[in-house]
């Protein structure tokens, strides 16, 4: 049997996995990319490695896992190991100047943005957005640095202020604020290459921060359902903000499967919003997918399960 090597940095994320490859009879080994040792001379093991760090690594302090991964895809791919969203696709992660430049590549549309680089050049980035706009972190997940700004004055007062979020690699990006049609977003799970199911995910409770997983929800420290920035209404315990869009069929998953394949993207969610005039606009590729309980009980199959099986099958 063929071992399956999972490269993360945040155990609270994996039970689901774990059950998942457990139900499938795959053996899988954990690879937790948060400090170590690589022998540059040695050879790695035989297997499937499968990465899914995330560009939010140093929000949990793992601020090496990054460039350990980095280092450690390079030495798998140079042996001709079998990665799956490998050296490449952790770039897409990382960067949403990257996602947004290869999404546009591939004809797809997406909000109009203007990255700064280093926090003096912000204000001088958005001055052609009308406002209402956003300002969010380059190298993000988990919406960090997302912030909506009702006019010029209140994003110089907040650049120049203590209240100030650095990005962990010196980019901000300046997009437009997007007025959805109605107060949700789409997220479209691909797993293997292929479109799996949609999940929408409640903007006016979720605010910018919609990461599905369920450790997401809630404040380690009160315990209570968290307030994120955006929301417009505060959440009620145990009220789900993901749930399954049902039936969900559109032309723009043909689009992102097709952009999948031309990345290498195996395993994705791809995030966009419907608009008040009538766009679809993709803003958000996360490569280090997590699924939520709820919408996986309503789901007709299993995202962790039918990954456990796609990486079953690739050896």
């Amino acid at each position: 049997m063929t071992t399956v090597y999972a490269l993360h940095e945040n155990p609270e994320w994996f039970p689901p996995f774990a059950r998942a490859f457990e139900q499938e009879g795959v053996d899988v080994v954990e690879w937790l990319l948060t400090d170590g040792v690589l022998d540059l001379d040695a050879a790695p093991p035989e297997g499937i490695f499968w990465s899914r760090i995330s560009a939010s690594a140093h929000t949990r302090e793992h601020h090496l896992s990054k460039d350990y991964a980095r280092s450690v895809l390079s030495w798998l791919e140079a042996h001709g190991r079998r990665t799956v969203n490998g050296r490449r696709v952790l770039e897409l992660e990382m960067s949403k100047v990257d996602q947004l430049t290869a999404l546009r590549a591939a004809g797809i549309d997406t909000p109009r943005t203007v990255a700064a680089i280093g926090r003096e050049r912000i204000v001088e980035a958005a001055k052609d957005f009308r406002a209402p706009f956003i300002i969010k972190h380059n190298q993000g997940g988990k919406g960090l640095g997302v912030r909506k700004f009702e006019s010029h004055d209140e994003l110089t007062t907040y650049v120049s202020s203590e209240d100030f979020e650095e990005p962990q690699d010196g980019i901000t990006l300046v997009q437009e604020f997007i007025h959805a049609a109605e107060p949700f977003i789409t997220r479209a799970e691909i797993v293997g290459g292929k479109f799996l199911y949609a999940i929408k995910a409640d903007t006016a409770r979720g605010g910018f921060q919609l990461c599905p997983a369920d450790a997401c929800a809630i404040d380690p420290v009160s315990g209570k359902p968290i307030m994120p920035p955006g929301a417009t209404i505060a959440p009620e315990p145990d009220q789900q903000l993901f749930s399954l869009r049902e039936d969900f069929d559109h032309p723009i998953l043909a689009r992102y499967e097709e952009f999948a394949r031309r990345n290498n993207l195996e395993v994705c969610g791809i995030e966009f919003i419907e608009t008040a005039d009538g766009r679809v606009l993709t803003y958000d590729v996360n490569t280090n997918t997590n699924y939520n309980a709820a919408v996986e009980a309503a789901a007709p199959r299993s995202a962790p399960r039918e990954l456990a099986k796609y990486l079953k099958a690739l050896g």
